[in-house]
């Protein structure tokens, strides 16, 4: 009886042996819609109580978790003990289990949990248990450090991207700009606001019988690929996740070679042996986090810029600063009183929904 995974290997056999044209499209696309059912197979079995695996879970601390990622002796224990040794007023090593090493950071003010995910390669992709319970824990995280030995990175770099991508993790990138509506009858009507050069009609045809999907209206409005579309049909699937490549080891690295690998995206040189540069490191994780800091200021008191309440994205309101604080001061709210840069006036008198900025300082007042 052969396996998902001996199933996955076999369509990815047939999709390397098979030519790409005109009268292999609608093949093509149904192998891609297959194999990307198969993998979510992997990651949800079917029956029996699957899925992340007994133990393997890291209590959640913080306000958010960030993944570090890559192949073994990388430097990844190095950088996790260095920042959150040096950052931490007490770095929580809790071994829930012999391959997750979580620590914690505090960060300007915010306490964010760092997790160290071996393993992740090995045998990931074939189903093997732990590759699967880590992809899980991966996807719980808000933003990953994918670790990269400078003297072999590129290799690296494409392995593990390939297998974060076989499990719907999509690292740096937004969803695809595709609407797909469902119809009870109809057919299957396609619009696109911008030409598809990268599409066609056959392989669009193919995901969907493969998915079964007989009538839906789908709109275009990106210049998308087969892989797009079975993005948008597998959403519930997919994670998208902000994503830092650490370029370590840089010490052993001559001038000039340093200066190119600040031209790579998204990446950043350390030495986390020597602690080189771990604070530009820190400063993109921030911003990558897009935390928003609000301080508190009681009736007639200074603020308090010791404890900020940290807010977990760029648009949070007023609303959620009284939640993170005391469910009841919801019920309770009159009116609160911002200074900073998210109102025109200082201070001015603002409602529920107002959006707060990075370092405003809110009085909540009380009905």
């Amino acid at each position: 009886m052969s396996t998902t995974a001996d199933k996955i290997k076999a369509i990815e056999d047939e999709m390397a042996k098979t030519q790409k044209n005109k009268a292999t499209e609608f093949h093509l696309g149904q192998l891609k819609a297959k194999l990307a059912k198969l993998r979510r197979e992997l990651l949800t079995p079917t029956g029996g109580g699957g899925g992340g695996g007994v133990g393997f879970d890291v209590a959640k601390t913080g306000i958010a978790t960030v993944g570090f990622v890559g192949f073994p002796s990388v430097g990844k224990s190095t950088l996790l003990s260095k920042l959150t040794g040096t950052h931490s007023e007490a770095a929580a090593y809790e071994f829930t289990t012999l391959t997750t090493v979580p620590g914690t950071i505090k960060y300007k003010g915010a306490k964010i949990q760092m997790l160290d995910l071996p393993g992740i390669i090995e045998g990931a992709k074939d189903g093997r248990g732990r590759g699967k319970q880590v992809i899980a824990v991966t996807r719980t995280c808000n933003l990953l450090f994918i670790v990269l030995d400078v003297n072999k990175p590129l290799k690296h770099k494409q392995i593990i991207e390939y297998e974060l991508e076989g499990f719907g993790i999509r690292i740096n990138k937004t969803p695809p700009d595709i609407l797909l509506k469902k119809k009870e009858k109809g057919g299957i009507n396609i619009t696109n606001t911008v030409p598809l050069t990268r599409l066609t009609k056959d392989e669009i045809r193919a995901v969907m019988t493969e998915y079964r999907l007989n009538s839906a209206d789908i709109q275009f409005r990106c210049d998308a690929t087969v892989d797009d579309l079975i993005d948008v049909i597998e959403a519930k699937n997919r994670k998208y996740l902000p994503a830092v490549y650490v370029l370590n080891k840089i010490d052993s690295f001559s001038i000039q070679e340093l200066e190119l690998m600040y031209k790579i995206p998204n990446a950043v040189p350390i030495s986390s042996g020597k602690g080189w540069n771990l604070d530009d490191l820190l400063e993109m994780m921030w911003d990558r986090l897009n935390l928003v800091r609000a301080y508190t200021k009681p009736k007639g008191r200074l603020p308090d810029f010791n404890e900020p309440v940290v807010l977990k994205n760029g648009n949070s309101s007023i609303e959620d600063f009284c939640k993170s604080i005391h469910k009841s001061l919801v019920d309770d709210f009159k009116t609160a009183l911002v200074y900073g840069s998210s109102v025109k006036h200082q201070p001015q008198y603002v409602g529920l929904s107002h959006v707060l900025q990075d370092e405003d300082v809110v009085t909540i007042l009380k009905k």
